[in-house]
């Protein structure tokens, strides 16, 4: 767990750096999603970095709350899929790398636009029946903020993936209880998910999104629970911000940059690990 806990910390060197070379960006969710898409494509999901946009044959990661763009770009560049050196383009002008994943740039690992909230279950379900009609045995996954739940079309879409028994799907809801505007329980509490996704006929799994050991022992766990009739999904508890103490916790850094002295302190509580772009 040692490397994958060393390549999170480049990983969130990575975020703070973009964000605030572009003066624009969503640090908080990225950063405590850091640890998990880290231990998605380094450890968990068969992939290929010289990317087929099909899939065949491979898991396919469908990320829903594009805001967190910086993570996703961060973790594509240092697993392969294009030269890190870019990651110093993000929201500049013609850049690849815009402020929510885009398809039209033709970005190596990126499958959907995404951004609008709510509508990257019913794509990756999508993928999920193509992979059976195609009779591939791989899994799809995807990633939701939980602020996103507050679209009704999320929950329209964990009712057909339960009534469609597609059991080839992992969803994980970043359960760090925060959203632009304030805690989801100010602004809209989701109250028990655990027993709402259960009752919407899906395996149930919970883990510490920020400990690198129990997340891929979950994800482990997710794997083996495919096939088996459900779709499962992973309720990850986060911390917005994490590993930077003055952002853990605290909504406001939803979609703020860091200013210089800011800058410099963040970098100073995250180890270089792999060598900064």
């Amino acid at each position: 767990m040692a490397e994958l806990t060393a390549i999170a910390s480049q990983v969130r060197r990575d975020i703070v750096r973009m964000v605030h070379g572009s003066n624009s960006g969503h640090p908080g969710g990225s950063l405590g999603c850091a640890d998990f898409l880290t231990a998605l494509y380094f450890k968990t999901m068969k992939h290929n970095p010289s990317f087929n946009m099909d899939g065949i044959g491979e898991d396919v990661f469908i990320l829903s709350n594009g805001h967190i763009s910086p993570v996703f770009y961060s973790v594509l560049a240092r697993s392969g899929y294009f030269d890190v050196k870019e990651l110093g383009t993000f929201r500049k002008l013609n850049t690849r790398l815009q402020g929510h994943p885009a398809t039209h740039e033709h970005l190596p690992g990126v499958r959907i636009a995404s951004g609008s909230l709510g509508q990257g279950m019913s794509v990756a379900l999508g993928v999920a029946l193509a992979k059976k009609l195609n009779a591939d045995d791989r899994i799809v996954y995807s990633l939701h903020g939980d602020g996103e739940l507050d679209e009704g079309q999320i929950w329209e879409a964990v009712m057909f993936a339960a009534h469609h028994k597609v059991d080839n799907l992992i969803s994980t809801i970043d359960w760090n209880h925060q959203q632009i505007d304030g805690t989801t329980e100010k602004v809209m509490d989701h109250f028990d998910l655990h027993k709402k996704f259960e009752a919407f006929g899906w395996i149930v799994l919970e883990t510490d999104g920020n400990d690198m050991g129990k997340l891929v022992a979950t994800l482990d766990e997710a794997k083996a629970n495919c096939g088996k009739g459900k779709p499962v999904c992973i309720l990850m508890h986060t911390i917005m911000g994490k590993g930077i103490d003055f952002m853990e916790n605290d909504h406001n850094w939803h979609g703020v940059a860091p200013n210089d002295e800011q800058l410099a302190k963040a970098l100073g509580q995250l180890p270089e690990t792999l060598g900064d772009y």
